[in-house]
């Protein structure tokens, strides 16, 4: 993870069912380009070593990315990055440590606003799209301390269609092989807090937020 000292600190987050995996292609190119690069798993996902229906809450499912900022000194000025789902992971971290973002880059993501709850945006997307829109993916319900939570694994038709149609061969096999069960908690309590993201700090921080043309 070194870099320039004129560098900037990318932390990666990825997105629903996936892992840092993901990154592969971009890491080596932040790096060759001087930065310094952090690709993390979130709980249940990736390499971590937790089952999802053992992640107790969206906030435990987050706390690689919360650890990994807390971890940084205070002069640290972090990008933090996050794709798809990975966006409200971003939200909730740069909530707890504006100070320490440089900017949050929303990458096709879900990006909340501040004042509004963090599943907010969540929730409108879910109820826009198509039923069909998850083609061959798996849905589930798992049985956890908290009670039964919906969970999904994304399936390899809806890979091939929808997420990974402009990849080689390779990659989409590789997405394939480790996509984990993974969960939007849409229920979970930090999603309903309508005070949680306040303009003093997860306002206060500079976003980018990237489209994706197919």
């Amino acid at each position: 993870m070194e870099g320039s000292s004129s560098g900037k600190h990318f932390i990666l987050v990825h997105g629903l069912c996936q892992g840092a995996w993901c990154w592969y292609k971009l890491v080596p190119m932040l790096r060759a380009a001087g930065h310094r690069v952090t690709a993390l798993d979130l709980a249940a996902s990736g390499a971590h070593p937790v089952r999802m229906d053992e992640v107790a809450s969206f906030e435990d499912y987050s706390r690689p990315l919360i650890d990994a900022v807390a971890g940084e000194g205070e002069d640290e000025r972090l990008v933090l990055v996050g794709h798809s789902m990975g966006g409200l992971s971003v939200a909730l971290a740069t909530e707890r440590f504006p100070r320490k973002v440089a900017a949050a880059v929303f990458l096709t993501a879900v990006m909340p606003c501040a004042g509004t709850r963090l599943g907010f945006t969540l929730e409108e997307i879910l109820g826009r799209i198509k039923p069909d829109f998850f083609m061959d993916s798996k849905r589930m319900v798992l049985n956890t301390d908290q009670g039964p939570r919906g969970a999904v694994i994304l399936g390899p038709k809806l890979l091939a269609a929808k997420m990974y149609e402009r990849s080689s061969a390779e990659d989409l096999a590789l997405a394939t092989m480790l996509m984990r069960v993974g969960s939007q908690f849409v229920d979970d309590p930090i999603m309903q807090d309508k005070t949680l993201l306040t303009e003093a700090n997860y306002g206060s921080v500079k976003k980018v937020f990237v489209v994706v043309k197919g």
